[in-house]
C-alpha cells in the first residue's frame, strides 16, 4: 500500500530495504536500496546501521566496523547505538573500543543496568573479572533483566563462586515469573549445568529433566527456533543423553549455518563444543573452539567471542584442562 501511495519516498524505500533484508534475505538488493535511501537522507543513521547488519550477516567485519562509525557521526548520542556499535568491537575482540563506547553510553544514561552488564561482559572477556564485578556489584534474585541476571551468573561462575550462583539460580526459578516457558526451560537448564559443576549430579540430573519436559514441546512447536534446540541439547547432555544432545546441538547449526549467517552461526557450534565437552568427547570441542578462536562471531555462551580468558577461567571447560592441546589454546595466545 506504501508503495502505492508513495513509491519512491525514502520512508517507503526503507521499508521495502528492510524486507528485502529480513524476508526475502537478498543482502545484495537490499544494500542496493538502503544506499539509493542513503543519498535521498544523508542525514539518517537508520541507514548504515541497516547496512552494518547486512555485513555482519556476511561476515564484513571490517565494513561493520566503517559503517558503525558512519552511524556514530551522524547520531553521536544515541545510547542504543553506542551499545549497538561495542556489541561489534567485542564480537570482533577490540575491547578497548568496545570499552570506550560504553562509557560514552555511560555518560548519557549513568548507571544503566544493561550497558553496566555488557561492559562486565567485556571485562570477563579480557580475563579483567575485578573490574567486571564492581559493575555487577547490585545485580540479584530479583534484578528484572534476564540478560543483567545472566551476566551475574556468568561473572560467579568465572569466579568460580558455583555456591552463590546456584544459591541466586535456585531463588530465580523459584520466585520469578517467567515471561514465556522458554525463558523458564533456559534459566532451569542453567540451574541444572550449575549443579553439574559444583558437583552435583543427581540433582543436576533431576533439574534438567525438568527443563527437558518444558523444551521439548517448544522445539517440536517451534522446530526454526535454534535458541531452545541450544537450550535442550544442554538438558539433554546435563541427563547424559548423548546421542539426543549431539542431534539438537547439531540441528540447531543447521538452522543458522556459518556460510549464511556469519554472526550468529559460530556460536551454534560453540553451543556444540559445550555438549561434546559435557559428554565427554573432548577432542572435538577442542577442534571447535580453535577453530572460533579465530573468528569474530557472536557468541550462545558469553557477552563476546570467545577468548583465551575464558578459556582459561571457565569451570565449563575442566574437563579438556588434561588435554595439553587445550591449554594451548589459552596459553600460547595469552603471549
Amino acid at each position: 500500500m506504501a508503495q502505492k501511495l508513495q513509491p519512491n519516498s525514502p520512508e517507503t524505500l526503507l521499508a521495502l530495504a528492510l524486507y528485502q533484508f529480513v524476508v526475502l534475505q537478498d543482502y545484495e538488493l537490499a544494500r542496493t536500496t538502503y544506499r539509493l535511501v542513503s543519498k535521498m537522507l544523508p542525514g539518517n543513521s537508520d541507514v548504515p546501521v541497516s547496512l552494518a547488519s547486512i555485513a555482519r550477516r556476511q561476515g564484513h567485519w571490517d565494513e561493520t566496523v566503517a559503517y558503525y562509525e558512519q552511524a556514530l557521526v551522524l547520531d553521536p548520542r544515541n545510547p542504543e547505538l553506542l551499545v549497538e556499535a561495542a556489541l561489534n568491537y567485542s564480537d570482533l575482540r577490540k575491547f578497548e573500543a568496545a570499552l570506550k563506547l560504553c562509557d560514552r553510553a555511560l555518560d548519557i544514561l549513568p548507571n544503566d543496568p544493561d550497558v553496566m552488564a555488557f561492559k562486565a561482559t567485556v571485562y570477563q572477556a579480557a580475563g579483567n573479572l575485578e573490574e567486571a564485578a564492581k559493575l555487577l556489584r547490585e545485580v540479584n534474585a530479583e534484578t528484572p533483566s534476564l540478560v543483567v541476571f545472566a551476566t551475574k551468573i556468568g561473572q560467579l561462575k568465572l569466579e568460580r563462586n558455583l555456591s552463590e550462583a546456584l544459591r541466586l539460580l535456585q531463588a530465580r526459578v523459584a520466585l520469578y515469573h517467567f515471561g514465556s516457558e522458554l525463558e523458564k526451560g533456559a534459566f532451569t537448564k542453567d540451574l541444572a549445568d550449575t549443579q553439574r559443576l559444583a558437583g552435583d549430579s543427581a540433582g543436576a540430573k533431576i533439574t534438567a529433566e525438568k527443563a527437558r519436559k518444558t523444551l521439548e514441546p517448544i522445539c517440536k512447536n517451534q522446530p526454526d527456533n535454534d535458541f531452545a534446540a541450544t537450550c535442550l541439547s544442554q538438558a539433554y547432555a546435563v541427563l547424559g543423553d548423548k546421542n539426543s544432545a549431539l542431534k539438537e546441538a547439531e540441528r540447531a547449526i543447521a538452522l543458522k549455518p556459518s556460510a549464511q549467517y556469519a554472526a550468529y552461526g559460530p556460536g551454534l557450534e560453540e553451543n556444540l563444543a559445550l555438549v561434546q565437552t559435557i559428554i565427554g568427547e573432548n577432542s572435538r570441542a577442542i577442534s571447535t573452539l580453535a577453530r572460533l578462536l579465530e573468528i569474530p562471531y557472536k557468541s550462545s555462551l558469553y557477552g563476546t567471542s570467545i577468548t583465551p580468558a575464558l578459556l582459561k577461567l571457565d569451570p565449563t571447560w575442566d574437563p579438556l584442562r588434561a588435554d595439553a592441546a587445550f591449554g594451548k589454546l589459552y596459553e600460547e595466545k595469552r603471549r
